[in-house]
């Protein structure tokens, strides 16, 4: 399968910095289509990571473009209501003719998150087997007909419309590093999308997981696509590399950058570096990576991203 790779669009960056407008964001999904770049993400969150909402934005990106693709990385659906959610992403599925991607995540146990899930009115300890049903209940009225469902919701004779342009709907990515993880994308999802931590040889031993669980779940590993989320600072000078990562970790999560590094997929150095360790992603069958840039020339990473993914090919 064809080495892809996507940009996160800096949605959290800046509102962070109090940036609420949404055109510039909306005019690097542009560029993006222009360079060729394969995908866009966007993240999620309520109230923990303060952003702008990632399906409006799917929307505003998917209407403007062609060819990238536009992902979620990672929406947290147990803080919606699922019959809502399939009738947004049912609706951002025809507005791209099929390029929707939706990454999906549990959370963190951090107190911010707590704290979201609480305003929400969700409860957090039950969030897994919240989102599992919610995706199960998704799927049914993607497929079309009356869909009659009685469980944490209620639906009788529930028809949806319009339905995905994609049959069967848009293609789901679960992420997590655990083994509950790697068992929940080997059995019901289209991805796994981890974030980490660790390298590409420990994203190698989730991947091997996942595929003997499809295995065990009847299903062809082959179906199933290998993800990853990484966070890189690109930059000659090592020492330089290596502060941006940490500031940018310590700004965006509010906690100590060794902590962060530990937990997620993260990189610092020069361009020949940052091939070789997105490599040992792709040797162990990676497929898409969406790449996270530290520092705010926007422009200018898309095109570095352009370049990384040349010397990858």
């Amino acid at each position: 399968m064809p080495l892809k790779l996507g940009y996160l669009l800096p949605t959290r960056e800046r509102a962070m910095v109090g940036i609420h407008e949404t055109g510039d964001i909306i005019a690097l999904g542009d560029r993006a289509d222009e360079l060729g770049i394969d995908s866009v993400w966007i993240g999620d969150s309520l109230l923990a990571k303060p952003r702008h909402d990632p399906l409006t934005l799917i929307g505003a990106i998917a209407a403007r473009t062609k060819n990238v693709k536009i992902g979620t990385a990672v929406l947290l659906p147990m803080l919606r209501n699922p019959v809502v959610l399939a009738h947004q992403v049912a609706t951002l599925d025809q507005i791209s003719e099929g390029r929707v991607i939706l990454g999906i995540g549990t959370a963190r146990d951090v107190p911010a998150i707590r704290n979201e899930f609480e305003a929400a009115g969700v409860p957090f300890e039950k969030r897994i087997g919240r989102m599992l049903e919610q995706m199960r209940l998704c799927r049914a009225l993607w497929a079309g007909g009356k869909v009659d469902w009685d469980g944490l919701w209620t639906v009788k004779q529930g028809e949806l419309a319009p339905l995905p342009y994609t049959p069967g709907g848009p293609e789901i990515w679960s992420g997590g590093g655990v083994e509950a993880a790697h068992k929940r994308a080997g059995r019901y999802f289209d991805g796994w999308f981890p974030s980490g931590g660790g390298t590409g040889k420990d994203w190698t031993g989730g991947w091997q997981a996942v595929k003997r669980f499809a295995k065990e779940a009847g299903r062809d590993p082959a179906d199933i696509t290998g993800a990853a989320y990484v966070t890189i600072a690109v930059n000659d000078d090592q020492t330089t590399a290596d502060a941006e990562l940490d500031s940018y970790l310590e700004g965006y999560y509010l906690r100590p950058a060794a902590e962060i590094r530990t937990q997620q997929y993260t990189f610092a150095g020069d361009r020949a570096a940052a091939v070789g360790w997105l490599g040992e992603f792709v040797e162990g069958g990676a497929s898409h990576i969406c790449v996270r840039f530290t520092g705010s020339d926007d422009a200018r990473q898309m095109e570095e991203l352009v370049r990384i993914r040349e010397e990858l090919a």
